[in-house]
């Protein structure tokens, strides 16, 4: 391709209010993860209306348009992913557009980075002299339940081969215009675990002596496991570990020792290592103070999201298309370690790639809203930056016949 980014930005920009109505639509009906029908129905007949090859059905309610430049080719292809799901949060935000279904919201973005996709996905339909083969991948239930692995498993890549893979979330926070990314480990390993102590219980009041307790071991594992971090991990290696549930007994009977709690929790990491030490730890501390009083504990502990790997060639590319268009003092490059997750994870383990952060903008005052809080929204000013990087990003990768 021999467009300037410039020169893409200002075409994108022409049909840019086109693209807020699409993200604005998506926005005021959310859909949570493997039910995302209605907007998948949008982004399916969006691509047909612009002669874009695609492909419905895939991990369920899952899209991908294919498109091929009009430039001789060596058959290279490149795939770009953005999800489409919401979260099940109630909004709070006041907007016209704002979410008509109680309890769910787009409260992450996904609405704006479907809708930027699109964009590219229009320019490029309507621009084809690139050289290869382009799959716009649109991906069900990034928000905890593996859309990206289901894709996976279902042979995304062999019924749509590429030979690199791009990802890209926006960052409330960022500046607009900025970017971030970094190589190697991006974002963290995201795992959950269920600890299920067994005990006999009994009258707390009168008969505590003749109870097996599990509370008791309850709460000194509570604290143990914070010592799992601090006394097993080196110190040079982040790792997480947090509860974010207990229950036991009944509000309506303070007075019995109940015969069971359960305790769960997160975990997050960076490396292999890490992760499988933090699960041997938590399961060791959980059983052996079960044992101490007198109890049992059953451990269930699940490997939800790999750690999020960029490759270092593609991060390369990718920064050096985010410089292209903003600017490379624009474009951080080594920026932190981020704790959440991202199950693009499981498309990066498939094949070379890189997942860059794009700047959803901050308040003069420093403040915005985070994802996954009931007052964020997406911001549209970003969206035609969003596919301009898109189609930068495509003009890099197939714009000459290697």
């Amino acid at each position: 391709m021999t467009a300037e980014p410039k020169d893409i930005l200002a075409e994108i920009k022409g049909y840019e209010d086109e693209l807020i109505a699409i993200r604005r639509d998506i926005h005021a009906h959310p859909e949570t993860g493997f039910e995302e029908v209605r907007t998948a129905a949008l982004v399916a007949k969006t691509l047909r209306g612009w002669g874009i090859e695609t492909h419905e059905g895939i991990a369920k309610t899952g899209v991908v348009g294919t498109l091929k430049g009009t430039r001789p080719s060596n058959n290279r292809a490149v795939a770009l992913r953005a999800d489409m799901d919401a979260l099940f949060i109630e909004e709070k935000t006041g907007l016209p557009y704002a979410s008509t279904v109680p309890g769910k919201m787009h409260a992450c973005g996904h609405d704006g980075h479907t809708a930027m996709l699109l964009g590219a996905a229009r320019y490029l339909s309507e621009n084809r002299d690139f050289a290869g083969t382009v799959h716009f991948i649109f991906q069900p239930a990034e928000e905890g339940q593996g859309g990206g692995r289901l894709m996976v498993e279902e042979g995304l890549f062999d019924r749509f081969p590429a030979d690199a893979v791009y990802g890209m979330h926006n960052n409330p926070g960022r500046a607009v215009g900025e970017f971030g990314i970094r190589p190697g480990p991006m974002m963290a390993a995201a795992d959950t675990w269920t600890v299920t102590f067994g005990g006999t219980g009994g009258h707390g009041g009168s008969a505590p002596h003749l109870a097996t307790d599990p509370t008791v071991v309850l709460a000194h594992f509570i604290l143990a496991v914070q010592a799992i971090v601090g006394r097993n991990i080196p110190s040079v290696e982040p790792a997480v570990i947090s509860v974010g549930h207990v229950s036991g007994g009944s509000a309506g009977s303070p007075n019995i020792i109940p015969p069971e709690v359960v305790v769960s929790g997160t975990a997050r990491s960076y490396s292999p290592q890490v992760r499988d030490t933090i699960e041997r730890r938590l399961r060791e501390t959980a059983e052996g103070l079960a044992a101490t009083y007198g109890c049992t504990a059953a451990v269930d502990y699940n490997r939800r999201y790999p750690t999020l790997v960029n490759h270092p060639e593609q991060t390369d590319i990718a920064a050096g298309v985010a410089a292209r268009i903003v600017g490379e003092d624009k474009v951080a490059t080594r920026i932190p370690l981020i704790t959440g997750a991202e199950d693009f994870s499981f498309m990066l383990e498939q094949r070379p790639g890189a997942f860059i952060m794009i700047g959803n903008g901050v308040n003069p005052d420093g403040s915005y809203h985070y994802v996954h809080t009931p007052h964020y929204d997406f911001n549209d000013e970003i969206l035609a930056l969003g596919s301009t990087y898109w189609v930068t990003l495509v003009g890099q990768e197939l714009g000459v016949q290697e």
